[in-house]
């Protein structure tokens, strides 16, 4: 038996990054990009890998640029780490386990290193073929938790739940991580909301902008865990500004839910240094007429956009800096 998993992209939409620091975020899924997984019984357990895991090189100037598009690490890793996380869930829930070995690969559409979470769509799908694989059923609930511990305890990525909770749910999902709630119950207040009620959303991202998310917050979580008032009040009104946004969907008041996105991506620079790609990607919307902020820890934005006309201007200006606008497919 053959068994296909897949995870697909996720946009923030409001209060990233707040879900790190006990906040809120509403995020859509983005299905016109995603991992996939297959996992199938074997006499040896086999990771097979992609050609960006290769580390043959026709030359220097081939591994200088494979390290420039795609970094020093590929999948192979975060497998691994899913892998060794699974069985650690199972064995500390006195799971037993089939004593049988699979062979597993995987591919990615998702551009990498913008925000759109491609690292842990390659997880959740890797833990979801082993859940079917092994038949173990893990909670809805629960299920991102385990992802994103896979992440930072097994890989250091400085990360929050909101990407994993998504990939979990999928459609649009309101997200409340409250702390004494998380402590208790190891996973957030998550809410889906109808995304048939979302507004005329557009995706733009420029791949010239690659950097690994967890290094672009590992300061904003120093000043954070040392209790810096300015970092720790911001973070919280990024937060209620997913909690208008959700009343704002709700009621289909999308000229709030529009300011809320602006102000958000203002909040979040007066507290992170963006770098001027990054403020040209943001600008050059916004000239638009559209509303902007980033999906995830920069790289790509995300905002409403009023009619066609728009669009099109968004398509033609975000061009000529070198990004890609899309209609994100959201189910």
């Amino acid at each position: 038996m053959i068994i296909e998993t897949r995870a697909f992209a996720r946009a923030g939409l409001l209060g990233n990054p707040s879900d790190g620091y006990f906040g809120k975020t509403i995020s859509v899924i983005i299905k016109n990009f995603g991992a996939r997984v297959t996992l199938y019984e074997s006499p040896e357990l086999a990771i097979h890998e992609m050609e960006e895991d290769s580390n043959i090189f026709r030359n220097i100037f081939q591994l200088v640029d494979s390290v420039q598009k795609t970094g020093y690490y590929g999948g192979v890793r975060l497998i691994k780490a899913a892998i060794k996380k699974f069985w650690e869930y199972c064995t500390e829930n006195a799971i037993k386990l089939e004593n049988k070995n699979f062979t597993i690969r995987y591919e990615t559409s998702i551009p990498r290193q913008v925000g759109l979470a491609g690292s842990s769509a390659i997880v959740t799908a890797t833990m979801r073929a082993l859940m079917q694989f092994y038949m173990v059923d893990i909670k809805d609930a629960l299920f991102p938790s385990i992802v994103l511990s896979t992440e930072i305890d097994e890989l250091g990525i400085n990360a929050g739940l909101q990407d994993r909770v998504i990939q979990a749910y999928e459609g649009c999902v309101f997200m409340n991580f409250d702390k004494d709630y998380m402590n208790e119950h190891k996973h957030g207040i998550y809410e889906k909301l109808d995304f048939k009620k979302l507004p005329k959303l557009y995706l733009a991202y420029k791949t010239d902008l690659s950097k690994v998310s967890g290094t672009v917050l590992n300061n904003i979580k120093q000043r954070y865990d040392s209790g810096d008032e300015k970092t720790i009040s911001t973070l919280k009104e990024i937060a209620n500004c997913a909690e208008q946004g959700k009343e704002a969907i709700t009621n289909e008041d999308y000229k709030t839910l529009s300011e809320l996105i602006n102000k958000n991506f203002d909040l979040r620079c007066e507290i992170m240094n963006i770098s001027d790609s990054n403020y040209e990607l943001v600008n050059t919307a916004r000239n638009c007429g559209a509303s902007a902020k980033f999906s995830g820890s920069g790289g790509a934005i995300i905002g409403i956009y009023e009619d066609d006309d728009m669009l099109r201007k968004l398509i033609v200006e975000l061009r000529k800096i070198n990004a890609r606008v899309i209609r994100p497919y959201i189910s």
